[in-house]
């Protein structure tokens, strides 16, 4: 399904008058609407290429981390009045800045603007204030559909022991999802939050929905949304339109994450909304340097800006050794899956909800930088990302920027 463009409601119009008698009255209505439907639609379509490629030209080489401070569970611990910890966030930022790092992609959530929207805005502005200072530059995430579909604000539940991400909560979850009535409740979020800050330069961009028909595969499947793929087809074309309604500076995305990426009729049908609705190109990948470069390659045929917005699991292929120096070879970004071993226990692999690590611990950490007291995992990768950091990176930017 081919996303619907924007400024749609235009082009449907249809004739609601009998034609005898009244053409000069839709002349003139037609003259009144029109150019109001032309300049929506010049306000809240996608980027063009030059637009994306130029706003790259101005970056440097993005490398960051999936960003959660050590003592949060979830999203929700993070940003909570009871439990939004500065000083974390402060120790841990600056643990990502003298490695090199640059921005981090941070996740919020619908509940905590509904529950206050004004307090929301103002830790959102603290934690700004906190990763400009170490000049990091975050990507936000607006919604996702990964991990417990019925999330709660209030205490969070103690992670489960030997369990990786055991309370990672979805946004909006599985009751606002199955429920069109309750789509307003996202509309006014997405334009709330990018509508704050549109203007913003310390935010590197919006990341609008994460994996957004993911259906949760091996741990919550059970109790999420049976027919995630088909509301996402419907939900994300017009979250999309949401965020361009406040018109950010920043550039919109939404990554994608599985599926056949060759041709971009080859693409499930999310994946194309993604693909077709984002002003730079982001993806997560897993894999083998191999399989990495290969996605990228492919990619690199929308000759837009390129960032990987989730890899590195060691235990799966995916390590900083070999694939960062791929992505500084195609200039793409590259933001890795977890900073500092916490709560959110992202350490362990994959397969611990299938079999918790409680009794023994996975010989090699599957994400993560840091311990939680700023000692790297490996001493090794934080050269590794240090020295790729340090110098220019060659950028296939001015070729793919060519007409």
């Amino acid at each position: 399904m081919a996303p619907p463009e924007s400024g749609n409601e235009c082009q449907s119009m249809k004739p609601i008058f009998p034609t005898t008698g009244v053409f000069q009255f839709r002349v003139v209505l037609m003259s009144l609407v029109l150019p109001l439907c032309l300049s929506l639609h010049a306000q809240e379509a996608r980027w063009t290429e030059e637009q994306a490629n130029a706003w790259y030209a101005q970056q440097p080489w993005l490398v960051g981390a999936n960003f959660l401070p050590s003592n949060a569970i979830n999203e929700l611990e993070m940003w909570q009045a009871d439990s939004f910890d500065p000083t974390t966030i402060d120790r841990e930022l600056g643990w990502a800045e003298g490695i090199g790092m640059n921005t981090m992609r941070v996740f919020l959530h619908n509940l905590l603007w509904e529950q206050d929207a004004k307090a929301f805005e103002h830790r959102i502005d603290v934690f700004l204030t906190i990763a400009a200072k170490h000049h990091i530059r975050p990507i936000f995430v607006l919604l996702d559909s990964c991990w417990d579909p019925y999330p709660k604000l209030g205490p969070q539940h103690p992670p489960i022991p030997g369990v990786h991400n055991s309370g990672w909560v979805q946004s909006p979850g599985a009751a606002v999802l199955s429920d069109p009535a309750q789509y307003p409740r996202i509309e006014r979020y997405v334009e709330g939050v990018v509508g704050a800050f549109a203007r913003d330069p310390r935010i590197l961009a919006w990341d609008l929905w994460n994996e957004p028909d993911n259906g949760n595969e091996g741990s919550y499947a059970k109790s999420d949304v049976k027919n995630k793929s088909e509301i996402v087809q419907q939900l994300l074309p017009q979250v999309f339109a949401w965020a361009r309604s406040v018109h950010p500076a920043q550039p919109l995305t939404s990554g994608l994450y599985y599926g056949a990426w060759t041709s971009v009729a080859a693409m499930p049908p999310v994946a194309r909304i993604q693909f077709e609705q984002s002003d730079i190109i982001t993806f997560h990948n897993y894999g083998w340097p191999e399989d990495f470069e290969q996605r990228v390659r492919q990619l690199e045929e929308a000759r837009r800006p390129i960032i990987c917005t989730e890899y590195m699991a060691r235990g799966a292929g995916s390590t900083f050794d070999t694939v960062l120096p791929i992505a500084r070879k195609h200039r793409v970004g590259a933001i890795n899956w977890g900073l500092v071993a916490g709560k959110s226990q992202t350490y362990l692999p994959w397969d611990s909800w299938e079999r918790p690590y409680v009794l023994e611990q996975p010989v090699v950490w599957f994400h993560d930088v840091f311990h939680p007291d700023g000692t790297p995992y490996r001493e090794r990768e934080a050269e590794i990302i240090r020295k790729l950091t340090s110098k220019p990176s060659h950028s296939a930017y001015g070729q793919l920027a060519q007409p």
